[in-house]
């Protein structure tokens, strides 16, 4: 029988008997992918095919370590606080434990749905408006064989059946998802390189950094992953450069904890800092998402936290 085909097959395929490009021009490349990504984008049913763009750009950038600190207070009796510091690697590596001791595996079929309720608050930057709240359903196929049916920022559409050369990431079909590594050195090294070999003996360079965090941040977005990929993804970031803590932080329900936020390069999408990720001081559990949204007239503050997730067998279907 011969083996299934998949848009890994077709992207290994391509031009396979091209040169490699060169580290510079890799880089170069990358950038451009970036600013590409972070363009505005309009909500267009007729060509939207999973989630829209903009979300995944505004929102998928996230945090990465070093061992830049915040002092926390920690209450060992009602009359006796004290601080210890608290790094983003020891945040994010805390969030992985923490991962592996709440994750219950699952199995979907392909002709199942992921199941997504996300709530979002937003808020006019410069004031002058009013807080507004959207509770976002969306309905995922997990092969992408049937219809989807997703909601962003309280925009509802059905999104059409994903035509065989479809790409997008992260990626859609549970099957491509299962293919990436959970040990986070390789996770990190697969991702720099794309689909084909990866290269796990070439080691990373600042070049790289930039836009492999954004690629395993944007993964982080996926509501659902396969059993171990979250926690790797969790330790992947910790040993990414550039990053800050900030504490009292807020998610979209009120609870507040230590926010981690990366700090790219100057010439990055990322230099004046992207979004903050929020997490619980005591436990490391993941709380929610502080982010900016800009948008065609005012740009907003925006906050944000998964509050369920699942698989059902049909859209509207609630686990």
């Amino acid at each position: 029988m011969s083996e299934p085909r998949n848009e890994l097959h077709l992207l290994r395929e391509w031009d396979a008997d091209t040169p490699p490009l060169t580290d510079p021009a890799r880089a170069r490349a990358r950038f451009r992918l970036h600013q590409a990504m972070l363009q505005p984008t309009t909500l267009a049913p007729a060509t939207v095919r999973r989630r829209p763009v903009l979300r995944m750009a505004v929102a998928g950038v996230a945090a990465a370590a070093v061992a830049t600190g915040v002092v926390i207070a920690q209450n060992d009796s009602e009359s006796s606080p004290r601080t210890q510091p608290v790094s983003a690697s020891t945040v994010l590596r805390g969030a992985a434990a923490e991962e592996r001791r709440l994750e219950k595996p699952i199995a979907p079929r392909d002709d199942q749905f992921i199941y997504t309720k996300e709530i979002i608050k937003e808020i006019p930057i410069g004031g002058g408006g009013r807080t507004r709240t959207y509770v976002d359903e969306s309905w995922d196929s997990v092969d992408g064989s049937k219809r989807s049916y997703v909601s962003e920022l309280g925009q509802k559409q059905w999104v059409p059946v994903y035509p065989p050369n479809q790409t997008n990431w992260p990626p859609s079909r549970w099957a491509l998802l299962k293919q990436l590594p959970t040990d986070p050195a390789k996770l990190l090294i697969a991702l720099r390189d794309g689909p084909g070999k990866p290269d796990y003996n070439r080691p990373m360079k600042a070049a790289d950094w930039p836009m492999t965090q954004f690629l395993v941040s944007s993964l982080l977005r996926t509501s659902v992953l396969p059993k171990g990929l979250r926690s790797a993804a969790y330790e992947a970031l910790a040993t990414v450069p550039g990053i800050k803590v900030l504490p009292h932080q807020k998610d979209a329900d009120g609870r507040v904890g230590i926010g981690i936020q990366y700090v790219g390069p100057s010439g990055t999408p990322w230099a004046h800092g992207g979004p903050v990720l929020v997490f619980d001081a005591k436990t490391y559990r993941y709380l929610g998402m502080h982010n900016r949204r800009a948008a065609a007239g005012p740009s907003y503050e925006q906050w944000s936290y998964v509050a369920a997730t699942g698989v059902v067998d049909r859209v509207m279907q609630r686990p």
